[in-house]
C-alpha cells in the first residue's frame, strides 16, 4: 500500500520531473491529507502551493527533527528532496529512512528506498544495513540476505552494524544456531563483535529458553575483556524469574554484583516482582531498600510489585504506608498502584476506604478502568448495596469503559446471593445482547443461584444452554449441578451424570464424591453408598474429614450406630480428627438412641477439643427435655 501511494505521487527517475505550476482549489474544509486521496495532479498542486506559502525546505525539517513522523509528511518530504537541484546526498535521506524505521513503517522504507535508488541516487553501507533491518522486521529474511549480498557487490564490505542487524533478525526468529554460525563468520572476516552482538545473541539464547547457554557465553565475554552491561542480563533476569527461578536471579545479581556490573531499576524491579509473586515479601523489601542504598531510585514499577503483593497477601496496610511513600517522593501512582489498593480494601471489607482511592485517582487525573471499577462493584456486591453496583456498572458504561465478563459475573453472582437470581438472569442476557460472551464461572454462578432457590429445572436448561454453545462445564460447576440435583430430589440423575462423568477424562476430587455420598444417603441408599465410600481409596484418592463426617451421617441415619462408631474410631486411626460436625451427628444418633450416657461422653470429649454443641443439637436436647425424656441436669453439660 505504501508503495502504491509513492507510485502516485513521485516520478520514477528524474527526467520525468516537469510539472505545470497550477493554483490548487482547496475544499472548504479540506487537509493536506484529503490531497494525498486525489490525483498526482492535484497532490502536487497542494504540495507546491504550500511551498509558495513559505513552506520549510527539506534541509529546514531534516534539521527541525524526524520525531514520530507520519507516512503522508515522510512521502511529502521524500518527494521535495527528489525534486531538490542539487540533489541531496544519500546521507539525508539516510536520515529521513532512519526516522521511519523508527516509527515501525518499515514497508514504507523499503519503498522509498527502492525510489530513490531509481532516482539514479546511489546506496551507501548506511543505507543497506537500513533495507537489512527493515526486511527484518516485516519477517522477510530471504530479502535481508539478499541485501547482504548486494551490499559485497557494490564493492561495501558489511561492517559490525550489518552483522549485528543480520543476527538480530536471526535471533528473533529463533533461528539462533544460525546466528551463532554468523558470528563466527564475522570473526573469520576480521570484525570483532562487540556488546551489541553479545546482547543480541544472549537475548536470543533466553528467547529460546536456553539461559544456561546464555550465561556460560557472558562469563567467556568477561574473559575476554568485554564488561556486561544491564541491557546484557535483562533478558536472563526475564527467563529466570517467569520460570519460577527466583532464587538463580538473586545468585546471578551477587554475582554481579560483585563484577561491579552496572546495575538499574529494571534488573531490580523484575527480581522484586519475582520475589512478591514468591510470597516473599520481606525479601522483596529488603531489596528494594538495598537498591535504593545504593543510590537507584526506585521508580513505579518495583512500588507497583510490592503493593500488589502485600495487597494479595492481605498486608494491605503495609501497602496503603507504600502508596504514601510514592506520593512523599513525588512518584506518581499510576492505574496499576490504585487497582492493587481498591481490590485488596474491597477483600478485607473496606469498601469506603476503596471508594475514597477512587476518589483520588480521578482526581490525580487517572481514569479507571475495567478492573477498578470490577472491584467497586465487587465491594457494593458484598455488602448487598446491589442498587449502587448498578449504577456504578452504569457511570462505567457513560464514562466509555466497557464492562467485561468478570464484571457482569461479579454483578450476577451478588445478585445470586441476594436471591434474586431472577434479576441475574436478566442481566446475564442483557450482556448477551450486547455482545460479551459468557464463561464457565458466569453459568455455574446461575446454575447454583437457581438450584439453591430450588429453580431446578431453569438451572438444568442452563446448564445445557451452556453445553450447546460450547462453554465447557468444569469440575466446579459439576459440583454445583450434582448438589442441586441431590438437594432437589433427583439423585438418579445426579448419579447417571456422576457415572458419566467417571468414564471422561475429567479429574474428579474427594469433593465431587462427597456430594454423592451425601446425596445416597440423603435418599435413604445408605449401602451403596458405603459401597462407594470403600471404593475411593482404590481410585487413588485420599478421604477427607467431610467424607468420613457424611458416611457416619448416613450409618446413624440408618440405625447402625455401631458401624458409625466403628469408621469413627477408624477415623482417628487413618489420622483424620473428627470435627465438630462430627461429634454433632454421633450426639444426637446416641440420644435418639436413648443412650444418654454415650451422649454425655461424646460431649465431654468434644468440648475437650475447643468444638461446641451446635443449634440443632440444642434444639433436640429442649426437645428431649420437654417431653421428660432427659434430665434437666444434661442441660448443664452443654455450656
Amino acid at each position: 500500500m505504501a508503495l502504491m501511494m509513492i507510485r502516485r505521487v513521485i516520478p520514477l527517475n528524474r527526467k520525468a520531473f516537469t510539472f505545470k505550476l497550477v493554483q490548487p482549489r482547496f475544499p472548504e474544509t479540506g487537509t493536506s491529507r484529503t490531497c494525498l486521496s486525489r490525483s498526482p495532479n492535484v497532490f502536487f498542486s497542494c504540495a507546491f502551493s504550500v511551498l509558495s506559502d513559505g513552506k520549510m525546505s527539506y534541509e529546514a525539517r531534516l534539521r527541525s527533527g524526524l520525531v514520530d513522523i507520519k507516512a503522508y509528511f515522510a512521502v511529502d518530504l521524500f518527494r521535495d528532496m527528489i525534486q531538490s537541484r542539487p540533489l541531496p546526498t544519500v546521507i539525508d535521506f539516510n536520515r529521513l529512512f532512519s526516522a521511519i524505521a523508527k516509527t515501525k513503517q518499515y514497508g514504507l522504507v523499503l519503498a522509498l528506498c527502492k525510489q530513490m535508488e531509481l532516482n539514479g541516487i546511489a546506496y551507501d553501507l548506511y543505507t543497506l544495513n537500513i533495507a537489512i533491518n527493515c526486511f527484518f522486521r516485516c519477517r522477510r529474511l530471504g530479502f535481508a540476505f539478499s541485501v547482504l549480498g548486494k551490499t559485497v557487490k557494490l564493492g561495501y564490505e558489511p561492517d559490525t552494524v550489518t552483522f549485528n542487524t543480520l543476527l538480530n533478525g536471526l535471533c528473533l526468529e529463533g533461528r539462533v544456531s544460525e546466528g551463532v554460525e554468523l558470528v563466527d563468520r564475522m570473526v573469520v572476516m576480521g570484525h570483532r563483535p562487540d556488546l551489541i552482538t553479545i546482547n543480541t545473541l544472549v537475548n536470543g539464547l533466553c528467547l529460546k529458553g536456553k539461559v544456561s547457554e546464555a550465561l556460560v557465553l557472558i562469563d567467556r565475554m568477561v574473559e575476554n575483556g568485554f564488561q556486561p552491561d544491564e541491557v546484557t542480563y535483562g533478558p536472563v533476569f526475564n527467563i529466570m524469574c517467569k520460570s519460577g527461578k527466583t532464587a538463580l536471579a538473586m545468585e546471578l545479581l551477587r554475582k554481579m554484583e560483585e563484577r561491579n556490573t552496572k546495575l538499574d531499576v529494571v534488573q531490580y524491579s523484575v527480581i522484586i516482582d519475582s520475589l512478591c509473586k514468591d510470597g516473599n515479601l520481606d525479601e522483596a523489601l529488603n531489596l528494594f531498600n538495598k537498591m535504593e542504598m545504593k543510590g537507584i531510585k526506585a521508580n513505579v514499577f518495583p512500588y507497583n510489585s510490592l503493593i500488589g503483593g502485600f495487597c494479595n497477601a492481605g498486608r494491605w496496610n503495609d501497602g496503603a504506608q507504600l502508596l504514601k511513600d510514592m506520593i512523599t517522593r513525588k512518584l506518581n501512582p499510576n492505574i496499576v498502584t490504585f487497582n492493587a489498593l481498591i481490590d485488596s480494601f474491597v477483600k478485607e471489607g473496606k469498601l469506603r476506604e476503596a471508594e475514597e482511592l477512587h476518589k483520588e485517582m480521578i482526581t490525580r487525573g487517572i481514569a479507571p478502568d475495567t478492573i477498578t471499577y470490577s472491584s467497586l462493584i465487587d465491594g457494593f456486591c458484598k455488602e448487598n448495596r446491589l442498587n449502587e453496583a448498578n449504577q456504578m456498572l452504569d457511570l462505567m458504561v457513560s464514562k466509555g469503559c466497557d464492562p467485561n465478563i468478570v464484571t457482569y459475573s461479579i454483578l450476577i453472582n451478588g445478585y445470586c446471593k441476594a436471591k434474586r437470581v431472577g434479576d441475574g438472569l436478566e442481566l446475564f442476557r442483557k450482556m448477551s445482547l450486547r455482545g460479551v460472551v459468557a464463561n464457565t464461572v458466569t453459568y455455574s454462578t446461575l446454575v447454583q443461584g437457581f438450584c439453591q432457590s430450588g429453580k431446578l429445572n431453569v438451572a438444568k436448561e442452563l446448564f445445557q444452554e451452556m453445553v450447546s454453545r460450547g462453554v465447557p462445564p468444569n469440575i466446579v460447576t459439576y459440583k454445583i449441578l450434582l448438589d442441586g440435583l441431590c438437594d432437589n430430589g433427583e439423585p438418579e440423575k445426579a448419579l447417571e451424570i456422576f457415572e458419566k462423568i467417571q468414564k471422561s477424562k475429567m479429574e474428579l476430587d474427594i469433593g465431587i464424591y462427597n456430594i454423592i455420598i451425601h446425596g445416597m444417603c440423603n435418599a435413604s441408599k445408605v449401602d451403596d453408598a458405603w459401597e462407594l465410600f470403600c471404593s475411593i481409596p482404590f481410585k487413588g484418592m485420599k478421604l477427607d474429614v467431610k467424607t468420613y463426617t457424611i458416611m457416619i451421617g448416613g450409618l446413624c441415619k440408618k440405625g447402625s450406630l455401631s458401624e458409625a462408631e466403628l469408621l469413627f474410631r477408624k477415623m482417628e486411626e487413618d489420622g483424620h480428627s473428627p470435627d465438630g460436625c462430627t461429634y454433632n451427628i454421633l450426639i444426637k444418633a446416641h440420644l435418639g438412641d436413648g443412650d444418654e450416657t454415650k451422649s454425655a461422653k461424646l460431649i465431654e470429649e468434644m468440648k475437650r477439643l475447643g468444638f461446641s454443641v451446635d443449634a440443632s443439637t440444642i434444639k433436640m436436647v429442649i426437645k428431649m427435655l420437654s417431653d421428660g425424656r432427659l434430665k434437666k441436669s444434661f442441660l448443664d453439660m452443654l455450656s
